[in-house]
């Protein structure tokens, strides 16, 4: 029995190449790769030994060779395959242990060039791998160091592994050379016929992995399954710990993913209530406890069967005091023992912890586990677009009233730009102190959202007097603008640009209020 190990990432190699020593398999490597096994006294044959041509073109072509190949390819079953090799002198390869040239890891690099990309294109490596796992009942291939110990152990055990085994390492083979060729196609396709690189490629190639099946998707007669990145980051939804409760559904992944990505933008202690996909409850305080108490106040009906994010550790006094509603989710990026305590006597609350890496750190979550695109799926058609991460700063403001915002104001103005950001369009925001007091989502029309937003206000018994108003888009007309400050806004903050900007200034200044510009709109249909 023969392993050919040619690997360019050698993490856990000399344990695997030892162990395979061990069981009286024949190793054949090369390259460094036979040079570092040779170095640490295993007896390794080179490529050049099998075949009798050297590596050559600087090593472009070392394994593309029938000695190679056929032995990966024979079918042990067919007595015509094994004459075959017999025939020619060729020896069965009964073991593939490959890793790629790490071309994902170069063309990342800030500085990576054109030519330095090709280089990294592997050619052998994968040839190698699709004979390998075409041929799978005979052959196990190895594709991923996190594979090596798994195989090692049965193998030790039984001098061979299993059906089940040998196909799982083929798909997994098979899904490497497709998220290789998919990178490679990425990369390339996105220069345009001048050798200038643009963001968007002409073919999009997107793959990731399953995490679970669900019982349902959006409704009951909906199938569905819930898919991770390849390479999910810290941060994330994806990198979250169950840490108690039933199974997540598909809307409450939705849910959980936009109360995660709005309380994450806040340094200062925040809890965000989400319903629906929308925020209906945000707040901030010098505790936990104190944003969750705020937030809650906004809109008691709707946080009922809620999504709950924190930023800040679950102690035992923030516990007991969700415990008091009725909620679906609950995150925080940490819980103390007596918190899971606590929340344990509501087992099918789903609770979550956020991995973040931070230990601690938590007023840093903003830039973590962002996606570089967003994605809507139309009929045969996908649109893409890069995901909306733009950063207010209090100088990119626009003062055009002859109100200038105090202090206080412009405070509750970024604190309800943040806001309007993550709910649904259009989207009107009312704050006060660092809390939501009414919120408008998801209507045809901005009036509405207004309208609404004041009604959600007055049914949870806040005032709207000396609140602010964020919207996610310019007011198109002074009535939407006359609205909000007739339920007592006193200052606006909006992106501006319309035809009518004049005349939505001139109406704040007619009520005396103040109102800011960004420049910037948040649309999130």
């Amino acid at each position: 029995m023969n392993a050919l190990l040619s690997v360019s990432d050698k993490t856990g190699l000399l344990e695997l190449a030892r162990g395979l020593h061990d069981c009286g398999v024949g190793l054949i490597s090369t390259g460094g790769t036979a040079k570092l096994l040779a170095e640490q006294g295993l007896p390794v044959r080179e490529v050049f030994d099998l075949t009798g041509f050297p590596e050559m073109l600087d090593g472009r072509v070392k394994t593309l060779h029938p000695k190679v190949h056929a032995g990966l390819l024979a079918r042990r079953d067919l007595p015509l395959h094994m004459q075959t090799l017999s025939e020619h002198g060729i020896e069965t390869i009964d073991i593939l242990v490959v890793n790629l040239y790490p071309f994902q890891q170069t063309v990342a690099k800030a500085d990576c060039t054109l030519e330095d990309a090709i280089e990294q294109i592997d050619i052998g490596g994968p040839a190698m791998v699709r004979s390998a796992a075409k041929n799978w009942r005979d052959v196990a291939v190895l594709t991923d160091p996190s594979q090596y110990e798994g195989f090692l152990s049965e193998f030790k055990e039984k001098k061979q592994i299993d059906k089940k085994s040998h196909f799982a390492l083929a798909v997994a083979a098979f899904n490497k050379i497709s998220q290789y060729d998919g990178a490679i196609s990425n990369y390339l396709s996105s220069f345009d016929e001048d050798f200038k690189q643009e963001m968007f490629p002409q073919q999009f190639n997107a793959q990731f992995t399953k995490v679970q099946e669900m019982r349902y998707g959006e409704n009951p007669h909906q199938h569905a399954a819930f898919y991770k990145d390849i390479d999910p980051q810290l941060g994330s939804l994806v990198s979250g710990e169950q840490l108690q409760g039933k199974e997540l559904s598909f809307n409450n992944i939705a849910d959980a993913d936009a109360a995660w990505e709005c309380v994450k933008c806040f340094s200062e202690p925040a809890c965000v209530i989400v319903k629906h996909a929308n925020p209906c409850g945000v707040a901030t305080a010098p505790s936990a406890l104190g944003a969750y108490q705020k937030a809650f106040k906004t809109d008691p009906t709707s946080a009922f069967g809620g999504i709950i994010a924190l930023n800040r550790e679950v102690d035992a006094d923030l516990a007991k005091a969700l415990m008091q509603q009725f909620m679906e989710v609950l995150m925080a990026p940490s819980f103390t023992p007596e918190a899971l305590v606590v929340l344990a006597a509501k087992p099918n609350v789903r609770v979550l912890k956020m991995k973040t890496g931070l230990a601690g750190q938590w007023d840093r979550l903003d830039h973590l586990g962002r996606n570089a695109f967003d994605f809507k799926r139309v009929g045969s058609g996908l649109l893409v677009q890069s995901s909306d991460h733009h950063v207010l700063s209090p100088s990119d403001l626009k003062v055009v009233t002859h109100k200038q915002p105090t202090a206080e104001q412009l405070k509750d103005l970024m604190f309800a730009w943040r806001v309007a950001h993550y709910v649904k369009s259009n989207a009107i925001v009312f704050c006060h102190d660092g809390m939501t007091v009414g919120v408008g989502a998801g209507q045809m029309s901005r009036l509405d959202s207004a309208r609404i937003a004041s009604i959600k206000a007055k049914e949870a018994g806040l005032s709207l007097a000396g609140t602010v108003v964020a919207s996610d888009a310019f007011f198109p007309f002074r009535d939407g603008l006359d609205v909000v400050v007739q339920a007592g806004a006193t200052a606006v903050i909006h992106p501006g640009g319309s035809m009518r900007d004049q005349e939505v200034i001139d109406a704040a200044n007619e009520h005396g209020i103040a109102m800011v510009f960004t420049g910037v709109r948040h649309f999130r249909h």
